[in-house]
């Protein structure tokens, strides 16, 4: 073989080589890219996410004292999970009529399925008072 066709030949083999590399990269770059957006999109989701949780969650601490609160605020008592308030209707005139389990949402959020569970078992009347009274001298029942 004579040396002028291998030089060719390896020529050609370096320019394919070449051309193989620059699609590589230019595909690598496009896959950069779109990896970049998506990121940038999934932050962003991720942060709006986070602030509709944190709003909802302030707008659950400020609803005994909104328009639409139907009770007298220093008969409710913030829990916030399960629920978020247990409330004692005429608990300030010193004669509870009821207790009421109050869940705010905000937006298009819903129940949870633990959520859904308490609330058919509150309706259902599946509750009951307990008293626990400790002994001042030992600590004991």
């Amino acid at each position: 073989m004579s040396p002028t066709i291998i030089i060719v030949a390896l020529s050609l083999f370096c320019a394919l080589l070449l051309l193989l590399l620059l699609r590589l990269k230019r595909e690598f770059d496009e896959y950069k890219k779109q990896e970049a957006e998506r990121l940038g999109e999934a932050r962003q989701k991720a942060i709006e996410q986070s602030r509709a949780v944190l709003g909802g969650k302030f707008v659950e601490q400020l609803t005994p004292y909104l328009p639409d609160f139907k009770y007298d605020p220093t008969e409710a008592r913030f829990i916030g999970s399960p629920l978020d308030f247990v409330i004692f209707p005429g608990l300030a005139q010193g004669e509870p009529r009821e207790v009421v389990f109050l869940e705010v949402k905000t937006g298009k959020s819903k129940l949870t399925p633990a959520e859904r569970k308490l609330q058919k078992l509150i309706e259902a009347g599946k509750v009951r008072w307990e008293l626990i009274q400790y002994s001042p001298e030992r600590g004991k029942r």
